[in-house]
């Protein structure tokens, strides 16, 4: 794992904690994602899409943002060993510097692959792939995840996943988001893991449906019931967050920004997020700095490398509108008041390019 130009848990280090800041595991796309169409595809006619861009997906979305804001960052994850594989190791071993030491290729096993198509401010996604084979030696994971502060999970109906609960018990803090409920029943007490949980991150629509309520504010004051912290996110209307420990609540409003591709800006919110409370920050500055983050990522395209780092956020704080500065000004002692803007690894229309003779 390389050090990060901003490391927001410097004043916490200790040479008795853990090496590695947040655990996460889970599958790996090759995302395509196709941007600047008009309108939804058409059944039975041809469109084309002004933008194209491919990029490492899946997990490697979450990953990808949390080692971008200085967080050293391991992922368990099996890859394919063809191309789309060799280039997303590369991409998050070597262009990212996440700790791969956990992951393994599978011979014969292809990459899952994920289409995305950005129009009308959302996204459709078609994806193919096949559950990967289990590896073919004893290893470490998922029977003993590594000692981290943090671990990111996603939660699932009738799924709990054991090294949820061992990283708990080894005193990470477990961070976790959902998705839909194809089985329609929005039932809380279905995610076995939640009772692991600091943090839960569901979005508006999912919070609402898991407790009968109509407001986004009501259902996080549900939630904060079964989780110490719950965070319900609005999208353009910001986000809404209960510390039910202390009865804290906050809410900070969304970002305005020329959105070009939302693939990923939920996982980038949850980096943020995560950046934040292990920083031991207050909770609104966590709720702003998770909008701000996310807000970033959907002006590039990419998914896992629309992420934006510490140069993406100087860049955005040294020009932010006055009106923002003082919900922001906890930026100022994080950002180098010299700092340059640094080239940042983004999607390429296709990949494996060969090299110039």
């Amino acid at each position: 794992m390389r050090a990060a130009a901003v490391d927001p848990l410097g004043p916490l280090r200790d040479p008795q904690e853990p090496g590695c800041d947040v655990f996460l595991t889970g599958t790996v796309f090759l995302d395509i994602i196709f941007t600047g169409l008009d309108s939804a595809p058409v059944r039975g006619t041809e469109s084309w899409a002004r933008g194209m861009g491919s990029s490492p997906g899946g997990v490697a979305n979450m990953a990808t943002a949390l080692a971008r804001l200085g967080l050293r960052t391991s992922l368990a994850a099996a890859f394919g060993d063809d191309h789309y594989g060799e280039y997303c190791w590369d991409a998050l071993e070597q262009g990212e510097g996440i700790d791969l030491s956990m992951s393994h290729t599978i011979p014969g096993w292809h990459s899952p692959v994920t289409v995305s198509m950005a129009y009308e401010g959302e996204r459709t996604m078609v994806s193919h792939g096949h559950e990967a084979p289990p590896p073919a030696g004893p290893g470490p994971f998922p029977q003993c995840p590594p000692r981290a502060r943090a671990a990111v999970a996603a939660l699932g109906p009738g799924r709990g996943e054991e090294w949820i609960a061992e990283a708990a018990r080894r005193g990470s803090r477990i961070f976790a988001d959902v998705g839909w409920d194809e089985s329609g029943r929005w039932d809380l007490g279905a995610l076995a893991d939640l009772e692991h949980c600091e943090a839960f991150l569901p979005n508006a629509g999912e919070a609402m449906r898991y407790t009968r309520t109509d407001c986004p504010r009501a259902a996080a004051r549900a939630l904060a019931e079964k989780v110490p912290i719950a965070v319900v996110t609005m999208g353009a209307e910001g986000s809404y967050a209960v510390d039910g420990r202390t009865g804290e609540t906050a809410h900070v409003p969304g970002i305005t920004v020329d959105e070009l591709d939302p693939t990923g800006a939920g996982d980038v919110y949850v980096a943020g997020f995560v950046t934040g409370t292990l920083a031991g920050w207050p909770l609104a500055d966590r709720l702003a700095f998770a909008g701000l983050t996310a807000a970033l990522s959907v002006q590039e395209f990419g998914g896992s490398l629309s992420a934006p780092g510490w140069p993406e956020v100087a860049h955005w704080w040294r020009t932010a509108p006055q009106e923002l500065r003082g919900r922001y000004g906890f930026l100022d002692d994080l950002i180098p008041p010299d700092g340059a803007p640094a080239a940042r690894r983004r999607a390429v229309p296709t990949i494996g390019f060969r090299h110039p003779a």
